[in-house]
């Protein structure tokens, strides 16, 4: 089952019967107008006809909103609860005010409710659940999508391997699922990647595929995929694919002895947000090959363990009960921190697995 699209094109001649979008208008000019929404209301536009409704779900919408800047980016978090061990997802709008707040994400899968090693990745206006594991089931291929548009889950082509706790980070409209645990192939250095227009997986394989990743980033069009403290070979701590070549590169040593925790990149630069000691926020700084400190954060506000992601030059630190702290890197000599659009919920027990955004 493929991702779905729309036929709307807002040049296309009115056929006979055909309605247009808005009375008196050519369909152009009134994609113009409707594009200009805001995302909050897209629920509400869906309601008034199925054409209508159409039009929001559809790929040409998205890309109209892109197209002329008008895309919203709302951020997803998949999580755990503690007393239920099950998945659950949220998503933030980040442009509402200081009283908004998190909001769940109805219709999780219920076969993957109790997985863990699950990979969390995000193309275009969807997201994607990918394999793990549970006490009593191996790792499993399975692919789950959520289209936020439709607001609808359905599965897609399950992974050519099965894995769990596995690096998984997305290039050019394309999903990478690297290494892990629970591979039933030969050859567990290995990796697939999912062409999310055709639906379908190719598997690779290389002995440069490290298996134990503990967290990966894309920066410069490569994937740098980060392994833990278990890593065999021990010396083995970082490996880099180039997606257009599918050749594995030399790692850079210094930079990866300083990526202690979840990453994110902003206009190139790499921040990584190291929790061993407090929490504190590092920048790779390319032209002295070194970590740099920017800033330290109160344990009270960011509540570890944190995940990040980043909307612009914002970047959101979001930890256990979804507390979420944003950091403003517009001037890193003069840092910017300011509770974010969800303040901290202290009697919650959620904990953040990974964080991605989908920009409408």
């Amino acid at each position: 089952m493929g991702p779905s699209t729309s036929n709307f094109s807002p040049n296309d001649e009115p056929e006979a019967g055909h309605s247009p979008l808005i009375d008196g208008l050519p369909d152009d000019i009134a994609l113009f107008c409707l594009a200009r929404v805001p995302r909050k209301y897209h629920r509400v536009l869906k309601c008034v006809s199925k054409r209508w409704r159409d039009l929001v779900c559809g790929e040409e919408w998205r890309a109209h909103r892109q197209n002329h800047n008008l895309g919203e980016t709302w951020i997803y978090a998949l999580c755990r609860e503690k007393n239920t061990d099950q998945l659950c997802c949220y998503q933030l709008d980040p442009s509402l005010p200081r009283q908004g707040c998190w909001t769940l994400v109805s219709g999780l899968p219920s076969h993957c409710l109790k997985r863990k090693g699950m990979a969390f990745e995000s193309v275009g206006k969807r997201l994607y659940l990918l394999g793990g594991c549970g006490w009593s089931e191996d790792a499993s291929d399975e692919v789950y999508c959520y289209d936020a548009a439709m607001h609808a889950w359905s599965q897609v082509a399950s992974m050519s391997t099965a894995r769990c706790y596995f690096g998984c980070e997305a290039v050019d409209e394309k999903i990478y699922a690297i290494g892990g645990h629970g591979l039933e192939t030969g050859d567990p250095h290995s990796w697939d990647t999912y062409d999310t227009s055709s639906n379908t997986w190719e598997s690779h394989s290389d002995l440069n595929v490290i298996l134990d990743i503990e967290d990966s980033v894309v920066m410069d069009g490569k994937i740098y995929v980060r392994s833990g403290a278990s890593a065999i070979p021990p010396h083995v701590s970082m490996a880099v694919l180039d997606p257009t070549s599918g050749r594995w590169l030399e790692a850079d040593a210094d930079m990866a002895c300083g990526w202690n925790g979840p990453a994110v990149v902003v206009d190139g630069t790499l921040y990584s947000l190291d929790q061993s000691s407090g929490t504190k926020l590092m920048m790779w700084r390319t032209d002295t090959r070194e970590w740099t400190a920017v800033c330290r954060l109160s344990s009270l506000l960011t509540r570890p363990p944190c995940q990040m992601v980043a909307i612009g030059r914002n970047i959101f630190i979001i930890g256990k009960g979804l507390s979420t702290v944003i950091f403003d890197v517009s001037d890193v000599g003069h840092p910017v921190v300011r509770v974010g659009s969800s303040l901290p919920i202290f009697s919650s027990e959620k904990e953040v697995i990974r964080c991605k955004c989908v920009s409408i």
